[in-house]
């Protein structure tokens, strides 16, 4: 017992896993909470789409000595809003659509970053530095996660509702389009919250992988909630003490997790359905 407490603890005796395990913990509830909502909506490519897209706002943000997280958020609305337009105003679907607009900013952002918008390194913007956080990034970080955090389990019965099915909700007077683009600028700033921790490349992970867990293991959807965020926060905190002991990087390390938390509830949910369905076939 005192090999595992020590095997634990002894991580967080340091300051720089302390503030990266409070920034990931904040990060991973948030991404959970609004996990469940792509996933019911089948947005899973639109959390994809924004995440390349913040890059080059993150770029010309530099270049205008402006905070990074102004620039990231422009570009992640724009991302999300000319989606929209396109797939409403053009024959192509929208799958393709976000496929092309998240590729053609990302490319943009390269391109940027290569012609001297090289402000900070760019392995930290695509994967993040998760250990290397200040304490002002974690206020920064909580200062975006409480808020939306809050805000999606307020409004939570009227997002699934608009998720699940929105011609009814347009029918029982919920305004639909406020939803839907509530919806895409609480994901823009999800995205801008967890780009210090995760970057815009692992964010994805962290925007799928817990809704999808969620999913598998339960059929209500404030279950579904709950269940998203433990996974995500059992994997952040499991993550970190890993990446300690392994010298490796933490967020990649989380991600592991979090995939391996799914696998383990997908076996779970086939091994269920397996000797459910047997029961019922020898049941008289």
């Amino acid at each position: 017992m005192t090999s595992l407490g020590a095997f634990v603890l002894d991580p967080f005796v340091h300051g720089f896993m302390q503030r990266g395990l409070v920034v990931a913990v904040l990060v991973g509830t948030v991404c959970a909470l609004l996990s469940c909502y792509l996933v019911l909506k089948g947005w899973s490519l639109m959390g994809d789409a924004v995440s390349h897209a913040v890059l080059p706002g993150i770029v010309l943000a530099q270049m205008l000595a402006l905070p990074a997280v102004i620039g990231a958020f422009a570009a992640g609305l724009a991302c999300a809003l000319a989606t929209g337009y396109l797939r409403d105003n053009s024959r192509v679907k929208e799958d393709a659509v976000m496929a092309i607009v998240f590729s053609g900013m990302f490319a943009l952002g390269l391109v940027m970053f290569a012609r001297g918008g090289g402000g900070q390194h760019l392995m930290h913007i695509l994967f993040g530095n998760m250990l290397g956080v200040r304490w002002s990034d974690v206020a920064e970080t909580a200062l975006i996660a409480v808020p939306v955090t809050v805000l999606v389990l307020a409004k939570r019965r009227d997002l699934m509702l608009y998720c699940f099915d929105p011609a009814h909700a347009r029918a029982i007077g919920l305004p639909v389009p406020w939803l839907h683009y509530g919806l895409l600028i609480l994901l823009a700033l999800t995205i801008v919250a967890a780009l210090k921790a995760v970057g815009i490349i692992l964010v994805i992970a962290m925007l799928i992988a817990p809704g999808c867990i969620g999913s598998l293991l339960t059929r209500r959807f404030d279950a579904m909630l709950t269940v998203a965020v433990l996974a995500a926060v059992f994997s952040c905190i499991t993550g970190t003490i890993l990446s300690f002991h392994l010298d490796a990087a933490t967020g990649p390390t989380i991600v592991v997790v979090q995939a391996l938390v799914f696998c383990a509830a997908l076996g779970w949910r086939v091994v269920s359905a397996r000797f459910g369905a047997e029961g019922s076939a020898a049941s008289p």
